[in-house]
């Protein structure tokens, strides 16, 4: 069977915050609530993982992990931030980049109890560790085992490098596309359009969104180079990922 509100452990109760929600709201607010919920605990996978030494594609995998789960189970069922801690333990298998269950427990508390020490290896954490484990088996179940994903990541670096080629080096290296393009893909996965968007269409829209914030311009041809890059995209496919990236920002300042 699986676990329903009333088997959720008291030690990841006591951990993490609850994702409460109200009796009857309409739909549009619990729309709202639930992105802003799923926001914030991509921003704890993001930082954990960056405390747990995970590489960006590992990080990416456990978020894309995140979402998927989400998008099939309803938020008032399952506790997100213990979703998350299974979600990075899953993906540090999935991307070989193995994390200890320890590991992710200690720096989970840190994150909500700053300044606390870690915790003893007594029945609470025991709790959790199982309820860790527990709730890895039940993202594989509800994912059908379907773990390993494609990310835009490779298509970026290939772009970039391939746009870098065709701007003069001094122009280059007084605007931080790279950076730039690097840090917008990254908040991508705040919100599910990093499962919504094809790879290489976030990739080339991240990169887009870079030239133009630094006002570098590219040499025109027959095509344009987003159409030489990535063959099929469209203009509507570029502004679609920005419209959605935009969005995540502004749900950021409403998160603050």
């Amino acid at each position: 069977m699986e676990p329903g509100p009333s088997s959720r452990s008291s030690a990841a109760r006591d951990l993490v915050p609850a994702a409460g929600r109200s009796s009857g709201p309409a739909r549009e607010a619990d729309i709202s609530r639930d992105m802003k919920t799923h926001f914030r605990v991509c921003r704890f996978i993001m930082e954990a993982g960056v405390k747990l030494g995970m590489r960006s594609v590992p990080v990416a995998t456990a978020c894309v992990l995140y979402h998927n789960f989400f998008k099939r189970v309803s938020l008032s069922v399952y506790e997100p931030y213990l979703v998350a801690m299974s979600c990075l333990y899953l993906a540090g298998k999935v991307e070989e980049q193995h994390i200890r269950t320890r590991d992710i427990i200690n720096v989970s508390h840190r994150y909500f109890n700053s300044g606390s020490p870690p915790l003893e290896c007594d029945k609470e954490f025991w709790d959790l560790r199982d309820s860790v484990v527990q709730c890895e088996l039940l993202i594989l179940r509800q994912l059908n085992f379907q773990v390993s994903f494609e990310h835009p990541h490779k298509y970026l670096l290939h772009y970039v490098m391939s746009v870098k080629s065709l701007v003069n080096r001094h122009a280059w290296s007084r605007c931080p596309v790279a950076e730039t393009s690097w840090a917008l893909l990254r908040d991508c996965y705040h919100g599910s359009m990093c499962i919504r968007h094809m790879p290489q269409h976030i990739a080339i829209a991240t990169l887009y969104l870079a030239l133009n914030s630094y006002g570098v311009e590219l040499p025109v041809g027959e095509k344009r180079w987003w159409q030489v890059l990535c063959e099929g995209v469209t203009k509507v496919d570029i502004d679609a990922v920005i419209s959605d990236l935009l969005q995540l920002y502004d749900m950021e300042a409403k998160c603050i």
